[in-house]
C-alpha cells in the first residue's frame, strides 16, 4: 500500500488548510486512516483518525477546529484544518492501518511522506 498525500503549506494564524491522502493498492483492506504530526523537538502524535465504520478520533488540541472525513470506496481521507494556530506547525503524516484480505489479524501500518504545515503570526 502506498499513501499519496497532498495539501499543506504556509498559512497565517486563523486560516485554513486541507490535507488529502489516498491509499493505493488493492491487496489490503484499510480499516483506519488518519493523520499524525511531528513538530520540531516533539514526538509524533495522532491528530485525527477515521475508521471504516465512520467513527472518528481527535487529539484534544484540535477538537472543534479540525474535521476528518473519509471515502471507503476510494480509500481517501481528508483533514480540513480551520482556525489554525502557531502550535499546529508541524510535519503531517498520513497513516493507514490495514490487513490483507482474508487475514484480518495481520494488521500493518502504512505511512505517507510528510507534508509541512507552517502557521505564521
Amino acid at each position: 500500500v502506498q499513501l499519496q498525500a497532498s495539501g499543506g503549506g504556509l498559512v497565517q494564524a486563523g486560516g485554513s488548510l486541507r490535507l488529502s491522502c489516498t491509499a493505493i493498492g488493492n491487496t489490503f483492506k484499510i480499516n483506519v486512516m488518519g493523520w499524525f504530526r511531528q513538530a520540531p523537538g516533539k514526538q509524533r502524535e495522532l491528530v485525527a483518525a477515521i475508521s471504516s465504520d465512520g467513527s472518528t478520533n481527535y487529539v484534544n488540541s484540535v477538537k472543534g477546529r479540525f474535521a476528518i472525513s473519509g471515502d471507503n470506496a476510494k480509500n481517501t481521507v481528508v483533514l480540513q484544518m480551520n482556525s489554525l494556530k502557531l502550535e499546529d506547525t508541524a510535519v503531517y503524516y498520513c497513516n493507514a492501518k490495514g490487513a490483507p484480505y482474508g487475514s484480518s489479524w495481520l494488521v500493518s501500518d502504512f505511512w505517507g511522506r510528510g507534508t509541512e504545515v507552517t502557521v505564521s503570526s
